[in-house]
Order: C-alpha cells, then structure tokens, then sequence
C-alpha cells in the first residue's frame, strides 16, 4: 500500500508534470506561430515528454495500490518577448522541476518508502538531462543573436529532434 503522503506528493507532481507539457505546447504553438517549425518541433517532443513523466507517476501510484487524482490545470502563457525569453522561461522551468524533485526524494527518505526512492533516482538524472538540454537551446540562441542565418541553421538543427533519442541528437 502507498504511503498516504507520498500518493498526495506524487498527485501534485503528475499535475506538475501535466502542466510543463501543456507549458511547452504553448511554446510550440507559439514558436511555430513566429516561423520557427524547428523549434516548435523541438518543444512539442519536450511536451510529449513531460506527459509521459506524468505517466510514469500515474502507473507508479496504480500499481502501489494507491488512489490517482488528477488536479486542475494552470493556464499557460501564450506568447514570449522573444526566444531567448523562452529558452529562459524553459530552463528556469526544468530547475523548478528538479527541486520539485528533489524534495520527493526528502520525502521519500524521510518515509522510508524504497521503491518511490527507486522511481525518484530515475527522475533525478532525467531532470539533469532536461537542464542540460535546456541550457544548451538556450546557449545556441544567445549564441545565435540577431543572426537570422544563424537562427534558421539552429532552428532547422532543433526540427531534427527525435523521440527517445540520445540527449546529443536532442539538443544539438
């Protein structure tokens, strides 16, 4: 049986989860709403990612016996001031995560609950991976400045994404 207060944490982190997803989709949308097709490939695969985290949360809680409730939605954003803006609002997104994480994790020490610390690891290094990843699109925008050809060689690079590809492939 699942420890009262991890399943009540675990439901607040699928609806984290959800919402980075939806967060993203916004991005997407908007992105590909400035004719950057790239970009909002890359952030559509992240949204589909950041659902399936939310799964993997979901079937964690069914299979310990434990009870999902699916909490409300926040409105999403529906424009940046600009890419970087963007980049920035993703990356600080990914560090809220990771603390989110984090204190998962405290909480699952300090409840003595095994298997939840497993599922945690797992999480951990991905939300390294996230902010690294992050990080990186980030980089290569400021990188790229006012450079519309530096911008377009970027943008087409982030279409290449694939899903469950190694994080190099990813990024770029």
């Amino acid at each position: 049986m699942l420890n009262p207060k991890i399943e009540k944490a675990f439901n607040e982190q699928i609806q984290k989860e959800f919402n980075s997803s939806f967060l993203y989709l916004a991005m997407a949308a908007w992105a590909e709403e400035q004719n950057l097709p790239g970009f909002g490939h890359w952030l559509r695969l992240q949204a589909d990612e950041e659902r399936l985290h939310a799964m993997k949360f979901f079937d964690f809680i069914l299979d310990r016996g434990g009870h999902v409730q699916l909490l409300g939605m926040d409105a999403q954003p529906e424009s940046w001031d600009s890419l970087e803006a963007a980049f920035e609002a993703v990356l600080a997104h990914e560090q809220m995560i990771s603390r989110s994480i984090n204190d998962l994790y405290k909480l699952a020490l300090e409840e003595g609950d095994y298997p939840a610390q497993v599922l945690l690891q797992w999480f951990i290094t991905e939300q390294v991976e996230e902010e690294k990843s992050a990080e990186e699109v980030l980089i290569n925008v400021r990188r790229a400045g006012d450079s519309q050809a530096a911008l377009y060689m970027l943008d087409q690079t982030l279409g290449q994404r694939v899903a469950g590809g190694t994080e190099g492939e990813e990024t770029a």
